[in-house]
């Protein structure tokens, strides 16, 4: 690299290119710099407006990174960047509740960044916000039970979120797992028992379990009702997040085709 660096970032932009970011190697830093892997050579892009060090770096869906958090020699940081490959410049965005370093940030199945604990020089930090890039805001969710800092934060399979470990005044083995919930009691949502395996183009996809229909509307209240009692099945992709409705044949409280 053209900067030595320690405690940076690095993050695998959708193009292919690896963006490096602040760090500290004596003097706290905001320059970044652009792996190019075609030709093994780094390049500099725009520098951050704040520099920083033990802070995160997340990929968003819509190809920017955001960047929270961290340390810069005054205290900790509450401040939020975006990075946009397309022209290589920095935003500011909307600020976190608090000052943070030593946190995690997850990307979420909905779109939105988690932070978690962390430290702010003077206490451990339980707490944890939602960052929406649509609004570019931060907004308070749920507590973590135990304030932690130098923890990891893993996206499992079920959407939740699995928090592990860290320093809360003393080297902890605790773990906690996140919800983001969407708003209903947990005994409501349909269970799927069984689905047609491998699924392949062509064929129909099968499905069977429990409380398909019956459960709720799809949106109700004066003149707008539209109560559906059909269910609404849309398949995702876990390799680049394409979605698409489907359309059913047939359907029951237990089956979906």
């Amino acid at each position: 690299m053209s900067t030595a660096r320690s405690f940076h970032t690095a993050t695998l932009l959708p193009n292919g290119n690896v963006m490096v970011t602040g760090g500290y190697n004596g003097s706290y830093l905001a320059s970044a710099e652009l792996y190019d892997l075609a030709t093994g050579s780094w390049t500099s892009t725009g520098s951050m407006a704040t520099p920083r060090y033990i802070y995160t770096a997340t990929l968003l869906p819509n190809g920017k990174v955001l960047v929270t958090g961290g340390y810069n020699g005054f205290g900790a940081g509450s401040s939020a960047e975006l990075y946009d490959p397309a022209t290589g410049a920095w935003t500011t965005t909307g600020a976190m509740s608090i000052t943070r370093y030593y946190h995690t940030a997850t990307l979420l199945p909905n779109g939105k960044v988690l932070v978690t604990g962390g430290s702010n020089g003077g206490s451990l930090i339980s707490s944890a916000e939602l960052y929406d890039p649509a609004t570019g805001v931060w907004t308070t969710t749920g507590a973590m039970s135990t304030g932690r800092s130098s923890h990891t934060a893993t996206l499992l399979p079920n959407g939740k979120a699995l928090v592990t470990g860290g320093y809360g005044f003393a080297y902890l083995s605790s773990a906690e797992l996140y919800d983001v919930g969407m708003g209903f009691s947990p005994s409501a949502p349909p269970q799927i028992s069984t689905f047609t395996s491998p699924l392949v183009s062509g064929i129909n996809l099968s499905l069977t379990g429990t409380q398909f229909r019956g459960v709720s509307g799809a949106s109700g209240g004066n003149f707008q009702d539209s109560a559906s009692g059909n269910p609404v099945v849309q398949l995702r992709s876990l390799e680049n997040g394409q979605t698409i409705f489907l359309n059913a044949t047939n359907w029951s409280t237990n089956s979906y085709t």
